[in-house]
C-alpha cells in the first residue's frame, strides 16, 4: 500500500507543532476592519467592538467560535459563534451608541396655509380644463 510505505518512511521525522509567536501569527490571519465595524472571514461579516482603534485585527477559528483578537495578539476583542448564516455578525458594543438613521437638528414645526389666487390671468390659464366643467 503506497499511502503505509509512505507513513513508514515519513513518520520518523515528524514532530508536534510547537506554537511559537510567529506560529500564532500565521494561524490568526490579518483582516483590515471596514469603515462599518465588520471584519470578513470565510465569507461573513463579523463584528468588531467601536473601541477598537486600529483598523487591523487577527482572526481564528476554534472549533465552533471564531476569535477576533488585536493585532498583536495580545487581547482577545470579541468571539463569535460560527453559523451557517450569511447574514452579518453583530456584536455588542459595536457602536458607541444606538445609530439612528438622523438626528435632527431642530424640533419639526409645521404649518399648513392655503394660498390665495392671483387676481390676473396666469400663462398657464389655457390649460385649466376644468373651468369649462
Amino acid at each position: 500500500m503506497p499511502a503505509e510505505e509512505h507513513e513508514a518512511a515519513c513518520r520518523a521525522a515528524t514532530r508536534e507543532l510547537v506554537v511559537t509567536e510567529e506560529v500564532a501569527l500565521w494561524l490568526c490571519p490579518r483582516r483590515r476592519i471596514t469603515f462599518d465595524g465588520f471584519v470578513s472571514y470565510e465569507g461573513r461579516r463579523l463584528g468588531v467592538p467601536w473601541w477598537y482603534e486600529r483598523r487591523d485585527c487577527r482572526v481564528s477559528r476554534e472549533g465552533r467560535y471564531l476569535h477576533i483578537y488585536s493585532d498583536d495578539l495580545s487581547r482577545e476583542l470579541v468571539a463569535h459563534a460560527v453559523t451557517w448564516d450569511r447574514r452579518d455578525s453583530w456584536c455588542d458594543g459595536q457602536w458607541a451608541d444606538a445609530q439612528p438613521e438622523e438626528l435632527p437638528s431642530q424640533p419639526a414645526t409645521t404649518s399648513i396655509a392655503q394660498v390665495e389666487l392671483s387676481p390676473g390671468k396666469p400663462a398657464f390659464a389655457k390649460f385649466d380644463f376644468g373651468r369649462w366643467a
